[in-house]
């Protein structure tokens, strides 16, 4: 996907004030609209022109256009970092699907997430009552566990007295309640826009999302990690240790005979959600290095012990193959 730079589709700078935009956009639409213009890619620029304006007239999108694309030229290869919209805080709905259409696949990526964080059903604002907010919040794995109370910053752009985006700053404490899902939203009533007329403020809805983990990742309500296992444990079976991302330990029995590879299911030890999720480990057989003169003592004597062990064979045996593999 290449970098769209908006500022210079429509010919102002970056530090442009609200009027200056609207400014530009007219005196850019005089020219190429299809139905007055007689240049031949009028129809192509007024898209390009329309989408610039969509962005830098609306002080969320234009203060958030502003912080992932600081740095990139018009042109250039660019992949939106992860999270990068992470602690913006937005009052608009977004785009359903055909507005979406009528844009760029770089305006899409950028702003079509937005149109996923609607209101609640039956919780849109009226009679004075205040604009519904949304932001995206990045927690740590752990917190689903835990449950947490966290100290959250927002950023919400709004525009100044000369007419210019500024970003303004809050603090949220916001309790985390435990089995929290991705994509999960949390509502703090009364944390939206102000209403009108002494109406009632809106609400915030909050979008959670993890971040990475080295370890573990989520399918759904489900828990995936690797469990590494030395041979001995995986040839005679063992009851291993094994570190949930609440900090509990959880003994894990291995069957003997585990191969690696091989997938063992332990039920309702995934996300502490209702009904928990299932924790599903991948076995990793982890050899003890040779180098270690005792351990390499131990390899020497077992291929003397075990001549005819080919493990090609007995791959391709375990795997039903009945052959060798290529």
């Amino acid at each position: 996907m290449q970098f769209k730079d908006y500022y210079e589709v429509l010919g102002v700078p970056r530090d442009a004030t609200a009027d200056q935009i609207k400014q530009a956009y007219r005196r850019l639409a005089r020219k190429f609209h299809p139905d007055v213009s007689r240049e031949q890619d009028a129809s192509a620029r007024m898209s390009e022109i329309n989408e610039a304006y969509a962005v830098l007239s609306d002080p969320q999108r234009r203060a958030a256009y502003d912080a992932v694309g600081a740095g990139h030229r018009a042109g250039e290869p660019f992949t939106p970092p992860p999270d990068w919209d992470a602690g913006f805080e937005f009052s608009t709905e977004g785009f359903d699907g055909a507005d979406l259409g009528d844009f760029s696949d770089f305006f899409a990526e950028l702003f079509g997430r937005m149109g996923a964080r609607t209101t609640p059903r039956g919780a849109r604002p009226s009679g004075g009552r205040g604009e519904d907010h949304h932001a995206r919040i990045v927690l740590d794995l752990a917190d689903a566990w835990r449950g947490a109370r966290r100290e959250i910053t927002l950023r919400s752009p709004q525009l100044d007295a000369d007419g210019r985006v500024r970003l303004a700053t809050r603090t949220l404490q916001v309790q985390i309640p435990r089995g929290v899902r991705p994509g999960q939203l949390i509502r703090l009533a009364g944390q939206g826009g102000a209403g009108r007329g002494g109406a009632p403020a809106g609400d915030l809805y909050l979008e959670v999302q993890f971040r990475p983990d080295p370890h573990f990742r989520l399918d759904g309500s489900t828990l995936v990690t690797e469990l590494p296992v030395a041979p001995w444990e995986a040839a005679l079976g063992a009851v291993v240790p094994l570190s949930l991302p609440g900090g509990h330990t959880l003994r894990v029995r291995v069957p003997a005979g585990a191969q690696s590879g091989q997938r063992l299911t332990v039920r309702g030890q995934g996300l502490p959600s209702n009904p928990p999720g299932d924790l599903e480990l991948v076995v990793r057989v982890v050899l003890p290095s040779a180098h270690h003169p005792k351990a390499r003592q131990l390899y020497e004597q077992m291929a003397a012990a075990l001549p005819d062990f080919d493990a090609r064979r007995q791959a391709a045996a375990d795997d039903g193959l009945g052959g060798h593999h290529p």
